[in-house]
């Protein structure tokens, strides 16, 4: 190199790779573990992007996210939780229910954990309490089971002298013995005569919804399950083979045809979800984060759907309504 080629090369300004400049940090990565599928699940991602972005964080500029999707499986999720840990994630979220977060606390019990939803996290074996969750877990506490006698009562608002309904549970789900507890004290009650019905796959759905409607049921209650909520359109549609008015846990089974829905705001859970993550980001421990508990929940009627089984809602209940769908 000829001197003059030199000197021009380290005194004019050269821009230099960015290899040879000082170390920039490098951008977090957030695992997101989620039971059901991505195409089922755009509502609550897009509060849960929101609410990063409300705290200074957007996808793709200053934070990564890895997607790991059950599918409505269960017993995908403890291999998609270890790939999480392999990939070296700085936290994980979850969302769809208690077991992706039994998943990712089995793989790993260093790398921070944020539940966007979960029933009695205690209970559950989660946290050691809602103040003080302890090692690696915290998040958002949905009240899902203890609702309930809630919806049987909504119900029966809803359906004056109804005396037959269902509750269908899916056994795989960790707390569904739990759910029949429940439904059985609020039915007693009441003095309903209730129908447990079983089902842990599309198809067991399908026989279930059958079985209720030989059984001449007057209503269903469809149990607080992510395989359930994966599959709210074919519930959508079988009610309406049935002719069977049902109340649901969230809204999205409503806004996809379902009847009447009672339960916490999952687009809530998940902003909140995201606060914690960017605290945890800037230091945090999850131990010292306590579990945050819904104030509100949501009740949410459509109205296309009870014309169509013939069912004039009252006003008393339209009037208590979040969200009346025509």
């Amino acid at each position: 190199m000829r001197r003059r080629e030199f000197i021009t090369l380290f005194g004019c300004g050269v821009t230099w790779p960015l290899a040879s400049r000082a170390q920039q940090p490098a951008m977090p990565v957030i695992g997101f573990l989620h039971s059901l599928s991505a195409d089922r699940s755009t509502a609550v991602l897009a509060a849960f992007r929101q609410g990063l972005r409300e705290t200074g964080y957007v996808a793709g500029q200053n934070v990564a996210i890895e997607y790991r999707w059950g599918e409505g499986h269960y017993d995908r999720l403890p291999a998609l939780a270890a790939d999480l840990v392999n990939r070296k994630v700085d936290v994980i979220v979850t969302g769809g229910g208690t077991e992706p977060i039994l998943a990712a606390k089995r793989a790993t019990s260093t790398i921070p954990i944020v539940f966007s939803v979960a029933t009695d996290p205690i209970a559950s074996g989660l946290v050691a309490s809602l103040a003080r969750p302890g090692a690696n877990v915290t998040g958002v506490s949905t009240i899902g089971v203890d609702l309930l006698p809630k919806r049987l009562e909504l119900l029966s608002e809803l359906l004056p002298g109804i005396g037959v309904i269902g509750l269908l549970v899916n056994p795989n789900f960790m707390n569904w013995e739990q759910e029949i507890a429940f439904a059985q004290g609020a039915a007693r009650t009441k003095g309903l005569q209730l129908h447990v019905l079983k089902a842990g796959s599309q198809g067991e759905i399908d026989a279930a919804i059958q079985q209720l409607a030989d059984l001449h049921a007057d209503a269903l209650v469809v149990g607080d399950d992510a395989l359930f909520y994966n599959q709210r359109d074919q519930f959508a549609v079988l009610a309406a083979r049935h002719s069977l008015p049902a109340i649901y846990a969230l809204g999205g089974y409503v806004v996809t045809g379902g009847l009447i829905s009672y339960g916490t705001s999952l687009v809530g859970a998940y902003r909140q979800s995201a606060a914690y993550v960017t605290r945890i980001l800037a230091g945090a421990k999850p131990a010292d984060l306590p579990v945050q508990q819904p104030t509100t929940f949501d009740l949410v009627i459509k109205l296309k759907t009870a014309k169509a089984l013939g069912i004039t809602v009252p006003p008393s209940l339209l009037a208590r309504a979040n969200e009346v769908i025509e």
